[in-house]
């Protein structure tokens, strides 16, 4: 998929546990991988819900991005995100319809909750429970749904909502071990209506299984597709790009900043020296440190980022990510 997927329902349709089964018994190879993938809607189409707001935001606006590890905890999360007022949010790593988050579906929670529209994309189906650690949380014995992606979120109407299946070497699927899965990593966006123009504002999650080379390929990807789609629009892109995975841990010598800043685009990380990781109830390695989070932005006016804390108010982590958010002042004047 190297197009933009615009097709939209209200509700993705559900691979049945006998389809899911014959999933999981495919022979690992490519080829099988891509065919059943292309056969499924649920990998190929959005679902957008929630509340649309009415009316076009108003600058100056924040937007958050936030990988949310599963989504253990909706209702704190859902008031961690209200904290920072910002009216546009950009998820990664959200289940629906699994066991180790309680057969929830997380975005849907989150977005009735802050009385938002979402739009939702299947990044993997999972094929089993998840993790030896993430295990600990289960109850039931199979996934309802299996449903594991990113969502963009807004307190405004989301206009022309789309997913973007970016370039992968189907990792998860031919050895993934404990987490077999069909999918690659995602793009998931749409416009919105400010009160200076349209803007597109874009939820990705890049492949942690991966160098620079790849990452940078999927970024190349993603913005091909959103100057043929959009051309000349004001650009957002945030999320968790994985910087610095399988490259010794440096986000410094990720290749795709150069990439994006060739292309026009500025990055935004907060604090160069502060770390978007920290240990979570899943993911136990105290001394993991990364700078994985980040937003791209092109044709708008940014004033500053920040990296919120992705603890509770008793300490208790949310995710394994920060949550980090940035102000938007406007929209760029154009180059002349």
């Amino acid at each position: 998929m190297t197009a933009l997927v615009f097709d939209s329902v209200a509700e993705l349709a559900v691979p049945g546990p006998a389809v899911r089964a014959a999933v999981a018994d495919l022979p690992r190879e490519v080829a099988a991988h891509d065919g059943y993938l292309e056969s499924l809607p649920c990998m190929n189409t959005v679902e957008r819900a929630g509340e649309p707001g009415s009316g076009a935001l108003s600058f100056p606006l924040a937007v958050a991005a936030w990988n949310l590890e599963r989504g253990l905890f909706p209702a704190e999360s859902a008031a961690k995100i209200a904290a920072t007022s910002a009216p546009v949010v950009l998820l990664s790593e959200v289940d629906d319809g699994m066991v180790r988050t309680g057969q929830r579906h997380v975005t849907a929670e989150l977005a009735a909750t802050l009385g938002m529209e979402y739009a939702y994309g299947v990044e993997f189906l999972e094929l089993d429970l998840g993790s030896e650690t993430e295990r600990d949380f289960c109850t039931d014995a199979a996934n309802d749904k299996g449903f594991h992606g990113n969502a963009v979120m807004a307190a405004t109407p989301l206009i022309r909502p789309f997913l973007l299946r970016l370039p992968g070497r189907r990792f998860w699927f031919l050895s993934g071990g404990d987490q077999p899965r069909l999918g690659e990593r995602i793009a998931i966006g749409a416009q919105i209506l400010t009160d200076a123009g349209p803007v597109v504002v874009v939820s990705t999650h890049l492949e942690s299984n991966a160098d620079a080379t790849q990452r940078q390929a999927q970024m190349a990807a993603l913005i091909d597709a959103l100057d043929l789609a959009f051309p000349g629009l004001p650009v957002l892109i945030g999320g968790d790009l994985n910087t610095g995975n399988h490259i010794a841990g440096d986000w410094r010598d990720e290749t795709l900043f150069a990439h994006a800043e060739g292309r026009g685009f500025a990055a935004h990380g907060g604090p160069a020296d502060q770390m978007t990781t920290r240990p979570s109830l899943i993911t136990r390695w105290p001394d993991r440190a990364m700078k994985l989070d980040w937003f791209l932005s092109r044709g708008l006016v940014v004033t500053a980022a920040k990296i919120v804390a992705s603890t509770d108010p008793d300490g208790r982590p949310l995710s394994d990510h920060d949550m980090i958010v940035i102000d938007i002042a406007g929209i760029a004047a154009p180059a002349v």
